[in-house]
């Protein structure tokens, strides 16, 4: 079973350079998208891609290890930092891919986008069933004797 870290690297960097193509050289990228009308709105998509790969490659789950060995020894508990720390990472990644599927099959079956972007819709489940297959942490249950 994957962990939340290691699919959120692979994911992190999958969105990083979905996002910085476009940007670095939007003719090859139209080539295989299809034209545009927008490409304000490509660059913008391009951005937030950067912005959510960015963040998918951040190693929270070590930061609440520390945080939690913190707390362990009687120092302060960051508020923010709890042991359910990949949970964030899990929801992002989750959202960010379905919200492209659905985007990439809604408009592409209504011809409004390339139907190549059914090609990265595939992709996007793919990072679903990949996220959907991390172990969620779990309340341990305490033993009553």
């Amino acid at each position: 079973m994957p962990t939340v870290s290691a699919v959120s690297r692979a994911h992190g960097l999958f969105n990083l350079i979905a996002g910085v193509w476009p940007l670095l050289h939007m003719r090859s990228f139209v080539a295989i998208t299809g034209p545009k009308t927008d490409y304000w709105l490509v660059r913008t998509v391009a951005l937030l891609l950067i912005a959510i790969g960015s963040t998918q490659l951040a190693p929270t789950p070590s930061v609440a290890k520390g945080a939690a060995a913190s707390s362990k020894r009687g120092g302060p508990r960051h508020p923010d930092v709890s042991t359910s720390a990949p949970q964030p990472a899990r929801r992002l990644g989750l959202l960010t891919a379905a919200g492209l599927c659905a985007i990439d099959v809604i408009y592409a079956a209504r011809r409004r986008i390339s139907v190549v972007y059914l090609l990265d819709a595939a992709f996007e489940l793919g990072w679903i069933a990949l996220w959907l297959s991390t172990s969620r942490r779990r309340k341990p249950r305490s033993r009553r004797r």
